[in-house]
């Protein structure tokens, strides 16, 4: 690994690039040599872009749980304000300020954070995996006869996607344009277009809500005593897409490839998916290096000088693997990792994501059994970045099977008790199933889907 300059501190490492394909290699190595010399060290998160990088455990629970020394509030970065940072930087869709529960602190975040874990809570798990269940018999039975299949971009990518539109409560038109949109930015494809878009996504579906209420997340934000602005709704929206759909996707992909490899520790060695999720949570978290902080006069963290208004950003990873959780990594106690965060902005969402984590994988598994991997793991590449681990791909093969799971779903919810059926929204209309194959160029996934189920 490449290191571009001297450190200004003696006995210290020298500023490490996390943006290369040497660092999506291997992250442990930057996290095993920066707490060699600390619990925090230089980094580059994208050139020009300079930060301090927690990997001490104890450490990194401090400065998330700190908020008289630290704000989220990206409007403090030094180097941004100066002028420093490109404004066409990659990591900036990602530390710059928005108005939503990632960016603010004081009142201000708890009155929006409030606003979305109450609508959060609306979810409740029986609904969240009947909602996913359809969605993963959509998605396999786009591949399942050809015996192969790219587990990550067909299937753990699109999941998630489809699955925001649905608690959304997204009409065909917009969701066809949400899943392009998020996907382009996630991709890093025309980004600034993409965003463009997604705004007006967002802001339509806003409009929709206000005018015709459902039983969904976007209508529920609205309904809120806290009482949100069309601008506030859009970026709470944004945040909880950003924050639920690469991540999940992560997760997903990262558990089907420890299921998949060798037999000392995937099935071949009994794991099971609950266990397998807990691992990646340990070991690979699907956003490795996040939390951006500031703080707000200069510190010192355990010795290491940090000046006021300068990136922190908490590597969870590096954190997980703190040779002081030993004990506590090879038991997997899922109280002490930090995949979820702490403090005040972790994660809200704890239980719903690893309920569809769980469902998703065990849809695939149970469809396609004898699903193996097409390429060595060793040969597998992880995507270049700061803040995630994220395969590129994840090829597999299988017997071919025939496309008919769409078909048994809409049978079991046509057999399902009417109430529940009506609790969860997805009431079929009688008629011939219609596949989405058909007219493949005329529709996006989002849309189809919606015609298959009648939604």
């Amino acid at each position: 690994m490449d290191f571009q300059q001297e450190s200004a501190i003696p006995g210290a490492p020298a500023r490490c690039p996390m943006h290369g394909e040497d660092f999506a290699a291997d992250p442990h190595q930057l996290y095993d040599r920066l707490r060699a010399h600390g619990p925090a060290g230089p980094v580059e998160l994208a050139p020009g872009v300079e930060a301090e990088l927690v990997v001490e455990h104890e450490t990194a629970l401090r400065v998330l749980q700190n908020t008289t020394l630290f704000a989220r509030d990206s409007r403090r970065w030094t180097a941004l304000n100066e002028g420093r940072i490109a404004l066409d930087s990659p990591v900036l869709p990602m530390m710059a300020y928005r108005p939503n529960c990632l960016f603010t602190d004081g009142a201000v975040h708890l009155r929006l954070r409030k606003a979305v874990t109450d609508s959060l809570d609306r979810l409740d798990i029986s609904r969240i995996r009947r909602d996913v269940e359809p969605i993963a018999d959509y998605l396999i039975d786009q591949f399942s006869e050809r015996g192969r299949a790219d587990l990550l971009n067909d299937y753990a990518k699109l999941l998630p996607l489809l699955l925001f539109n649905k608690i959304f409560g997204c009409p065909a038109g917009i969701g066809d344009r949400l899943t392009s949109t998020m996907s382009a930015i996630f991709d890093g494809k025309d980004a600034m277009r993409a965003n463009e878009e997604m705004t007006a996504c967002l802001m339509e579906l806003i409009t929709l809500k206000r005018r015709e209420p459902g039983d969904d997340v976007t209508s529920w934000l609205i309904q809120h005593p806290a009482g949100l602005n069309d601008e506030e709704l859009k970026d709470q929206l944004v945040m909880l897409m950003g924050a639920g759909v690469e991540p999940e996707r992560n997760l997903i992909g990262n558990a089907l490839l420890l299921l998949l490899s060798g037999e000392d520790s995937g099935r071949g060695a009994g794991l099971l998916i609950e266990e397998a999720l807990d691992h990646v949570l340990w070991n690979d978290p699907p956003i490795a290096n996040y939390a951006t902080h500031f703080p707000l006069q200069d510190v010192e963290l355990k010795g290491v000088p940090v000046a006021a208004g300068t990136p922190v950003v908490i590597s969870f990873a590096g954190a997980n693997s703190d040779p002081a959780l030993n004990d506590a990594r090879q038991a997997r106690s899922k109280g002490a990792h930090l995949a979820w965060g702490a403090g005040p902005h972790a994660c809200p969402a704890k239980s719903p994501a690893q309920v569809i984590a769980i469902t998703a994988i065990e849809k695939i598994l149970n469809a396609l059994p004898d699903l193996v991997l097409e390429v060595p793991e060793k040969d597998l590449q992880w995507r270049p970045g700061p803040f995630h681990r994220a395969l590129v791909s994840l090829p597999v093969r299988f017997s071919p099977t025939p496309a008919t799971r769409v078909a048994a779903s809409l049978q079991a919810m046509n057999t399902r008790p009417r109430a529940a059926a009506a609790e969860s929204g997805q009431v079929p209309v009688a008629g011939q199933v219609r596949t989405p194959r058909q007219e493949p160029k005329k529709k996006g996934f989002w849309s189809s889907f919606l015609d298959v189920f009648r939604l």
